[in-house]
């Protein structure tokens, strides 16, 4: 007997497929958004401007680019609080090829991936062949990394930087149908590693460490490669973060990426990560940072005072903790 599939059929079927594909974690952060979206919406007069969506979308693009790779990391079992210092040497590098040398576009790109992906690898060969904690290892290079970037500043910011790399800014010419480029970018790297996650055996080899190096290890896994190659993707999103940042704006400051880890770390926890290692997604990530960039602009519009900002941010990331932790606790329980 012939089954006969109509399109409606299809269609169910894509869409049941797509749904199969989101986490719980990530349909609670949709509906948290699409709540907070809706209400700012109907509460103020700005938030859905077009003005203020591409201000949410540009601030939150560099949080998601290196979320990505700390997504990567903390999947693992580890994590990088070095990232904030990482990209203030980037930054201080490439502005100084593109004011002194004039870089252009994709020099000034190669150059950041390069120093990115170099810092990265630093800190993952050592946590890798050393077994030091993560978090003592990166606390660490978060002072050596910042102590380097003032050492290349000098005694100043670095002003007057050409607008090389504003295509990347989100103003101007920086916008695709209204939609920062950094943004598209942030999506399409994001859709490209969340594949690789998911689909490839080496990107489900991250998992596995995460879930228990030890039996990785015993399966064949190559642990210590993985483990490097983790830190070197969050580097290599350090480095386009940081071109990121310099698109958006004619001056490199030594306090750049001062407090950014945070952002980051607080996107990655929020959008499901779990700080345990094992379980994540990048598109999880790119929900938190948009529900971290959403409160920052709401508290912003509605002129409360800005510290109210890091307390909702706080408190999501004890309910995603929390909710982590419980998640564990019932699966040990089994």
């Amino acid at each position: 007997m012939t089954t006969l599939t109509t399109p409606r059929t299809n269609a169910a079927q894509r869409w049941r497929t797509a749904l199969a594909a989101v986490e719980g974690p990530e349909l609670v952060l949709l509906g948290v958004l699409a709540l907070l979206w809706v209400g700012l919406a109907l509460g103020t007069d700005t938030f859905l401007s077009g003005v203020n969506v591409q201000n949410i979308l540009s601030s939150v693009a560099p949080v998601a680019l290196i979320g990505i790779g700390m997504t990567a990391v903390i999947v693992t079992g580890g994590i990088d609080v070095s990232v904030g210092s990482a990209v203030a040497v980037v930054m201080v590098v490439v502005g100084e090829a593109i004011t002194t040398q004039h870089a252009g576009m994709g020099t000034a790109l190669l150059i950041a991936v390069v120093v990115g992906g170099l810092l990265g690898a630093f800190n993952g060969v050592v946590i890798a062949l050393t077994g030091v904690h993560p978090i003592v290892m990166t606390f660490a290079t978060l002072n050596l990394f910042r102590f380097l970037s003032l050492e290349i500043f000098g005694s100043g910011n670095l002003d007057g930087v050409p607008d090389t790399l504003q295509l990347l800014g989100g103003g101007g010419s920086g916008r695709l149908l209204g939609v920062p480029n950094s943004w598209w970018l942030s999506m399409l790297i994001a859709a490209a590693v969340w594949v690789y996650m998911r689909h490839r055996p080496s990107g489900r080899h991250w998992y596995a460490i995460g879930g228990d190096a030890n039996a990785a290890r015993l399966a064949g896994i190559r642990v210590r490669r993985r483990v490097i190659a983790a830190y070197v993707l969050v580097g290599v999103m350090t480095g386009l973060a940081g071109c990121v940042l310099i698109g958006s704006g004619g001056t490199v400051q030594q306090n750049s990426g001062t407090g950014l880890e945070l952002k980051v770390i607080a996107a990655v926890v929020i959008g499901g990560t779990s700080i345990l290692g094992g379980r994540g997604t990048v598109l999880g990530t790119l929900l938190g940072a948009l529900l971290v960039g959403t409160v920052t602009s709401a508290v912003t519009i509605l002129n409360w005072p800005s510290q109210l900002a890091n307390l909702f941010v706080g408190i999501f990331i004890v309910l995603a903790v929390g909710t982590d932790v419980l998640r564990e606790r019932r699966r040990r329980a089994l």
